[in-house]
């Protein structure tokens, strides 16, 4: 799972600027804490906090649900998930999933990991456009995978689908909803409380 470590004012800044610092800090702690306690509670797989920035990696907390933490490395987003799909072996599939999709729960990676028994690669199209996990199948299958995505914007799974060789094969699952900002937050709650 990739997360931002939970430092004020350095998280969730497109949301922050519309609820505020504190607000968009609370509601990313929450978040990936909620997430975290769905998935690491599922023996069916090992559960990673990969956090950026890297000094704080290890000590990043959300809550007492004690995980593995690694640091994400340096380089865009596409590098930094490349890198942490690179392991990916073909009796082991490895998936990236973000920290802001509160919809997200422990049957959707089951799925993802059933669609790797017969794809090379996963992904989780996002509402906004752009996608809230990928899997691979093997490591090698990333390759190039993430060069000139538009990244935080409505072309990321565009541009990702688009670096995909034509004979690898891939699945999707159901679209989800990140929240980025004012519009998807409000969306969020009005789902939540309604």
């Amino acid at each position: 799972m990739f997360a931002r470590a939970p430092v004020l004012g350095a998280v969730k800044t497109r949301l922050a600027a519309a609820i505020g610092d504190a607000a968009a800090m609370r509601f990313h702690v929450a978040t990936t804490a909620a997430i975290l306690r769905r998935l690491a509670r599922d023996r069916r797989w090992d559960t990673v906090l990969a956090a950026t920035p890297d000094r704080l990696a290890r000590r990043a907390r959300f809550g007492p649900l004690s995980v593995a933490r690694v640091p994400q490395g340096g380089g865009d987003l596409g590098r930094r998930m490349a890198r942490a799909l690179a392991p990916a072996r073909a009796c082991a599939p490895v998936i990236v999933v973000g920290s802001d999709i509160p919809a997200l729960r422990a049957g959707h990676v089951a799925r993802a990991i059933a669609a790797l028994a017969g794809h090379d690669l996963v992904f989780g199209p996002a509402e906004d456009g752009g996608y809230w996990l990928v899997g691979a199948r093997h490591g090698a299958f990333v390759r190039g995978l993430f060069r000139d995505v538009r990244w935080s914007g409505p072309h990321a799974l565009a541009d990702t689908l688009g670096n995909v060789p034509a004979h690898r094969r891939v699945a999707l699952l159901e679209k989800l909803a990140d929240v980025d900002d004012g519009a998807s937050f409000r969306r969020w709650q009005d789902q939540r409380d309604g």
